[in-house]
C-alpha cells in the first residue's frame, strides 16, 4: 500500500510556488498578497492562521492578518472587506471560519470579490466550477484532487464515491472529478447501503465527520482512499476511515493527520497566486 504523504506533497507544491512567485516578481515588480481576517480567539483558528501566515511568507507572498475580537460588529468586518476589495496590493482575501453567531457567514462570503475569493466559497465561484469555467476551487478538495492525481494521473472512466455532500468538500470534489471524466456517486448520512456504494469506488473521498466510518470491508481491492475527516476521540485524532483495516486493502491511503491537511494550506497559496495572475491579465 502507498501511504499518501500530504506533508511531502505540500513541501513539493510550495517549492514550485516559490519559483513561480519569484518569476512573477521579476515580471510585474510585485508579489501576490494574501490578507486573512481572524475574528475571536478560537485556538484551532489561531493555529491555522499562524500556519497560513508562515507558509505564505515561505513562498514569498505578501501576507497580512487582521484580527478582531469576538464582539466586533458585522458592519466593521464588511467595511474592511470592501476596503480590501479595492486594494490592488491584495490578491486574495480569506475570512477564517467559523464566525461568531452574530455575524452572517453568507453575507461575509458574498462581500468578498469573486476575483479575490481564495477560499472558492463565493456563489459565483461555486457556479463557475460546476459549469466548468475558470474559478477559485475550495482548498481542501483541490488538495485531495492533487493527491489523487499523484497516484493516478489518468482518472478517465474511474468510479469515484464521495462520502459527504458539504459545500466545503463533497460538492466541489464532485465537480473536479467529473471534469476528469470520472463517474461520480455522492453519498451521505441518508444513503441506503452506504457500504455497497463504497465498494464500487475506484476512488473514495471520505469527508463526513464520523470517526472511522469507512471500514476495511467497505473498500474494494486497490482503491485510492482519501480521508478528509478530523475527529477527536479517546484514541486521539482519527479520520473518517478505519486506517488499519483499510490500509490492508487499499492501493493508496492518506493518513490523519499528515494527509489532506498540509495540502489545504499549500492550495490556499496556489489560489492566491492564481488570483494575482488573473488580475494582471
Amino acid at each position: 500500500m502507498i501511504l499518501i504523504d500530504g506533508k511531502k506533497a505540500a513541501v513539493e507544491l510550495r517549492e514550485e510556488l516559490k519559483i513561480e512567485v519569484s518569476g512573477l516578481k521579476s515580471k510585474y515588480n510585485k508579489v501576490p498578497g494574501l490578507t486573512v481576517i481572524l475574528i475571536g480567539g478560537l485556538a484551532p483558528s489561531q493555529i491555522y492562521v499562524r500556519n497560513k501566515e508562515k507558509s505564505a511568507n515561505e513562498v514569498g507572498l505578501k501576507s497580512d492578518v487582521i484580527r478582531y475580537p469576538d464582539s466586533v460588529e458585522e458592519k466593521t468586518v464588511l467595511d474592511k472587506i470592501y476596503e480590501l476589495n479595492k486594494d490592488d496590493s491584495v490578491s486574495g482575501i480569506l475570512v477564517q471560519l467559523p464566525l461568531p453567531k452574530h455575524i452572517d457567514k453568507q453575507k461575509v462570503i458574498e462581500a468578498i470579490l469573486p476575483s479575490k475569493d481564495v477560499d472558492g466559497f463565493h456563489p459565483m465561484n461555486v457556479g463557475n466550477l460546476s459549469s466548468g469555467y475558470e474559478s477559485s476551487v475550495p482548498c481542501t478538495p483541490l488538495g485531495c484532487y492533487l493527491l489523487i492525481k499523484k497516484i493516478e494521473p489518468n482518472l478517465s472512466g474511474k468510479k469515484a464515491v464521495i462520502v459527504g455532500r458539504s459545500n466545503l468538500n463533497g460538492k466541489p470534489m464532485t465537480q473536479l472529478l467529473l471534469k476528469e471524466n470520472c463517474t461520480v456517486t455522492i453519498t451521505h448520512s441518508k444513503t441506503k447501503d452506504l457500504k455497497g456504494e463504497c465498494l464500487k469506488g475506484d476512488i473514495i473521498v471520505a469527508a463526513v465527520g464520523m470517526p472511522e466510518l469507512v471500514k476495511g470491508d467497505w473498500v474494494k481491492k486497490d482503491a485510492i482512499v482519501i480521508d478528509v475527516g478530523i475527529n477527536k476521540t479517546d484514541k486521539g485524532i482519527v479520520g473518517d476511515v478505519a486506517f488499519d483495516e483499510v490500509s490492508k486493502v487499499a492501493k493508496a491511503l492518506t493518513p490523519v493527520p499528515g494527509g489532506v491537511g498540509p495540502m489545504t494550506i499549500a492550495c490556499l497559496l496556489k489560489n492566491t497566486i492564481e488570483c494575482f495572475k488573473r488580475s494582471q491579465k
